[in-house]
């Protein structure tokens, strides 16, 4: 007699097996029910089965259960499981800047220098590759809406000797309404540098992206928007920076025109004062 299967489920129905992801720490993944979407920090064995707890790109840790297909990675639905060390959590050694990492090490108390970055999108690149960095060395970022604001808000915070400012600010290229405002702010105690980028999307290697370059968008356009509308995305330039932001892991998936200004406000910020 021919055999029959006790399940009736049509085979377009039934669930494909995903596949199976150790969950190495700096593993970037996207839990599939709350749309969180962080780093592994560690994975644990408990008595309702292993865990994995993610941090975000503000420091927030939220624990999950392994379960099959819990995860997304780069948009495929996987299944995360315990890597083979996963006895003994492992913490990097480098931070995402390539800096050398200080396990356990406090914030330090904040300077009295500062950073101001212009721009939303701008500030959360710089907290997601140097947090760890300016955390340490106390540096604050503050968020600049524009560059036309800067000449005002310098007079205020009155730069001196132990307090730097250090500005970074988009399409700084000579000739440009930001080169003049840079020219008219920069002095001994504050310093003005940019990338030359429309937008810091573009700083973002295309390769990081998935993408083979970032389109060219005719003047007049609304940059991101032209740039979602080229590759086929939704005309959600939220949605589409946060696609972005999550694809950079380090300062590898920046480029160098961005990465030199950065570095350059840290050390400018946190030079001592009998140094200058």
């Amino acid at each position: 007699m021919r055999q029959y299967s006790p399940d009736f489920t049509p085979p377009w129905k039934k669930q494909q097996a995903a596949p199976e992801v150790a969950a190495d720490v700096d593993l970037v993944v996207e839990e599939v029910t709350t749309g969180f979407c962080g780093a592994v920090v560690r994975c644990e064995k408990t008595a309702q089965g292993p865990t994995v707890t993610l941090e975000d790109r503000f420091g927030k840790h939220r624990v999950f259960p392994m379960d099959p297909r819990g995860f997304l990675l780069e948009g495929r639905v996987v299944t995360l499981v315990r890597p083979v060390s996963a006895a003994a959590p492992v913490r990097p050694t480098r931070t995402a800047s390539g800096s050398v990492a200080v396990p356990g090490a406090r914030a330090r108390v904040a300077r009295a220098g500062r950073i101001y970055v212009e721009g939303r999108h701008d500030a959360e690149l710089v907290e997601r590759v140097w947090g760890d960095d300016l955390r340490i060395e106390g540096v604050v970022v503050e968020y600049l809406e524009g560059v036309d604001d800067l000449p005002a808000i310098v007079a205020e915070f009155a730069p001196g000797p132990d307090a730097r400012l250090g500005v970074l600010v988009d399409h700084l290229v000579p000739g440009s309404k930001e080169s003049r405002i840079a020219a008219q702010v920069t002095g001994e105690h504050a310093l003005v540098v940019g990338h030359p980028y429309i937008d810091v999307w573009e700083a973002v290697k295309p390769s990081a992206v998935g993408i083979r370059a970032w389109p060219r968008v005719p003047r007049g356009q609304d940059w991101k928007t032209g740039v979602c509308r080229a590759l086929g995305w939704p005309e959600n330039t939220g949605a589409a920076w946060q696609h972005i932001l999550s694809r950079v892991h380090s300062y590898r998936d920046l480029e160098p025109e961005l990465l030199g200004r950065v570095e350059e406000l840290i050390d400018f910020v946190t030079l001592p004062a009998d140094l200058s």
